[in-house]
C-alpha cells in the first residue's frame, strides 16, 4: 500500500478545508504535490471528485488560490483535486531551460525518449497513480469522476476523458491546447517526450482521439477571443471540425473580449462547475 500523503498545509474555506499535500509518486519516480478541496459535505459522506490540471509554468496552488471554485464546490458538494503540473528536480538535463518544456510542462503524457521517460509519466499519474491515491486516503466517491483544466490542462482534460470514458462522467476545458500536432507547443514537447514516430503522438492529440473515441456527454469548452494563444496554439476550429465529423456533442463558446488569463477563468468558472456537477450528480 502506497504511503499516506503528508499533509503540508491547511486552510478553511467556505466551511471546508483546502489542503496541499506531498507524496512519493512511483509513476513519476519522484515526489509529487497536489492540493485537495473537501467542502463541508465530506464530513458526511463520500462525494464526487472533479480533477482540475493546470496549464504551462503551473504548479498544484495557482487553481486552488485564483479560480474562486471553492464556492461552488461547496455549493454543489464536489471534492476538488488539483495536481502538479510535472515531476520537479528530477536531474534530468535540460528539464529547467524552456518554460514550455521540461519542469511545468509535462503535458500530461507518458514519455516514451529518454531521459524523460524515467520521470515525465503525467498521463498514468493523472489518470491510474493519483486517483488511486485519492481514494484510499480521502472520502471520495470514486465512481464519479470529471476532469477538467485551462491551456495544457485542458488538453490533458480532453485527452483523459477521450481515451477513459468510462472513468470520467464529464468533461470541460477552459482554452485548451486543441490539436497539439499542428501547433510549436505541441510539437516541441511531443518530438522530445514521445520521439519523432507521429503516429505515437495520436495518442496525445484530442483533435485525433475524438476520430476513434468518442466521449459519452457533451464536452464543453470556454474560449477567450482576445487570448494571444488562440491562433498560434489552441486551434479550438481544428478541435470542432473533428467533434462535427464525429458527431460528438461540443459546446464552444468564444468569449469576446477575454484573454487566457486566470480572471477568464473565474468569470465562467461557475458555469463548469455546475456542468460538472449535473454529471456528477446524475
Amino acid at each position: 500500500m502506497a504511503n499516506a500523503p503528508k499533509l503540508i498545509n491547511e486552510s478553511l474555506s467556505f466551511e471546508g478545508t483546502v489542503g496541499f499535500y506531498s507524496h512519493d509518486s512511483s509513476a513519476c519516480n519522484s515526489e509529487m504535490k497536489f492540493a485537495i478541496y473537501q467542502p463541508p459535505q465530506a464530513k458526511e459522506r463520500p462525494l464526487p471528485i472533479l480533477y482540475f490540471l493546470s496549464g504551462l509554468t503551473c504548479t498544484e496552488e495557482n487553481f486552488m488560490i485564483k479560480a474562486g471554485a471553492q464556492r461552488f464546490a461547496a455549493h454543489h458538494g464536489l471534492i476538488l483535486v488539483t495536481p502538479d503540473t510535472s515531476p520537479r528536480q528530477a536531474g534530468i538535463k535540460g528539464e529547467d531551460d524552456s518554460w514550455d518544456f521540461g519542469t511545468g510542462a509535462g503535458f500530461y503524457v507518458d514519455a516514451t525518449n529518454e531521459p524523460w521517460n524515467t520521470h515525465y509519466r503525467m498521463y498514468t499519474y493523472i489518470t491510474e497513480e493519483l486517483p488511486t491515491l485519492i481514494g484510499r486516503y480521502f472520502p471520495v466517491n470514486v465512481d464519479r469522476q470529471g476532469i477538467f483544466g485551462h491551456s495544457m490542462g485542458g488538453h490533458g482534460a480532453l485527452v483523459c476523458a477521450l481515451r477513459n470514458p468510462d472513468r470520467y462522467r464529464s468533461v470541460s476545458a477552459f482554452a485548451p491546447i486543441c490539436a497539439p500536432m499542428q501547433c510549436p507547443w505541441g510539437q516541441k514537447a511531443f518530438s522530445h517526450y514521445l520521439g519523432s514516430d507521429q503516429t505515437h503522438w495520436r495518442d496525445y492529440d484530442a483533435s485525433e482521439l475524438v476520430r476513434v473515441s468518442k466521449f459519452h456527454s457533451p464536452i464543453l469548452i470556454d474560449q477567450g477571443t482576445y487570448d494571444q494563444f488562440l491562433t498560434s496554439q489552441l486551434l479550438p476550429e481544428v478541435f470542432k471540425r473533428a467533434c462535427d465529423k464525429a458527431d460528438q456533442p461540443l459546446t464552444l463558446r468564444l468569449q469576446a473580449g477575454y484573454d487566457h488569463s486566470y480572471y477568464f477563468i473565474a468569470t465562467f468558472i461557475e458555469d463548469h462547475m455546475h456542468h460538472h456537477a449535473i454529471a456528477l450528480y446524475a
